[in-house]
C-alpha cells in the first residue's frame, strides 16, 4: 500500500509505502525503512489550515530518534491544496494493523499534549469572559449594533475554534479503536 503527497508547493512528494519490511519512506532525497516494530509512537492530530479546513496529521516516531509527518492533504497548484481523505485514511489504518501484527507496543496519542490542550482552553475561557463582558457593556450602551457584531463574531468563532479544540482533545488510543475525530470520514463517496 503506496501513499504520497506533496507538503508544499516547490518541491518533492514525500512518499511512503507499507511493505514486507516495514514502513518505507522517501522524503526530500531522504529514504529509509523502519520496522513496524521499531514505530515507537504515533501521533494522530486534526489540523485544519485556511485553504484547507478538512486536514489531518500523523507524527511518526522510531525508537533510534527519527520522526516523519504524513498529512492528509496534497499541493496542486499555488492555489489549490487538495485533499486525499480516503487515501489518507485507508494508509493510517493500515499502518496500525501491520504494526498489531508484527506486535508492536508504540505509544499510540492523539490530539494535542495535555499541557498545550490546558493552556488553550485557559485562553479561551479568558476569550469567553472578555467578550461576554463586551456584550454586557454593549448591552447596557444600548449599542445594538455592537451586541449583534460580538454575537455574530462569537458564533464564527466557536464554530471554527471549537471544532478544533474538540477534535484535539488529548487521548490514548489502541490499534482496534482509532480515533475517527482526527480520522478523514470513511465515506469514499463523499468529499473530504
Amino acid at each position: 500500500m503506496r501513499y504520497a503527497y506533496k507538503a508544499s508547493l516547490v518541491g518533492s512528494a514525500h512518499q511512503f509505502e507499507l511493505t514486507g519490511a516495514g514502513l518505507s519512506w522517501r522524503i526530500a532525497g531522504r529514504s529509509g525503512v523502519w520496522d513496524y516494530k521499531d514505530i515507537s509512537v504515533v501521533k494522530l492530530s486534526y489540523r485544519p489550515v485556511s485553504m484547507q479546513q478538512q486536514r489531518f496529521r500523523a507524527d511518526i516516531d522510531n525508537a533510534k530518534g527519527g520522526r516523519i509527518a504524513i498529512l492528509s492533504t496534497t499541493w496542486q497548484t499555488a492555489t489549490l491544496v487538495a485533499p486525499q481523505g480516503h487515501l489518507y485514511r485507508d494508509f493510517i489504518v493500515e499502518l496500525h494493523r501491520r504494526m498489531q501484527t508484527a506486535g508492536s507496543t508504540a505509544r499510540l496519542v492523539g490530539g494535542l499534549g495535555p499541557k498545550t490542550y490546558t493552556a488553550a482552553l485557559v485562553l479561551l475561557a479568558c476569550l469567553a469572559v472578555a467578550m461576554t463582558g463586551l456584550l454586557v457593556m454593549a448591552l447596557l450602551a444600548a449599542n445594538w449594533m455592537g451586541a449583534l457584531f460580538l454575537v455574530g463574531f462569537a458564533a464564527l468563532f466557536t464554530w471554527q475554534v471549537g471544532g478544533f479544540v474538540t477534535r484535539n482533545r488529548p487521548r490514548r488510543y489502541s490499534f482496534d479503536q482509532l480515533p475517527d475525530a482526527l480520522l478523514p470520514k470513511a465515506d469514499r463517496n463523499q468529499a473530504q
